[in-house]
């Protein structure tokens, strides 16, 4: 596996953390009236989970390498 399949891995579930949780931000912040507050926070979350699920990721690759050697 080269390097550049490697970023493009990595970043996509940033990409889809950040999707799913300004969604679901916009969504609360319309709710409650308040897009200015809602927005950003469910950004950050967002960017959370998906770093968190590219972890996840990155050590189900190293595990299946390993068991490959």
């Amino acid at each position: 596996m080269n390097k550049d399949s490697k970023d493009k891995k990595g970043s996509s579930g940033l990409a889809i953390g950040m999707c799913l949780g300004l969604s679901i931000g916009t969504a609360i912040g319309a709710a409650t009236d308040n897009i200015g507050l809602w927005m950003p926070i469910g950004l950050s979350v967002g960017m959370c989970l998906g770093l968190v699920l590219n972890q996840n990721k990155d050590d189900d690759n190293k595990d299946d390498t390993d068991n490959e050697q």
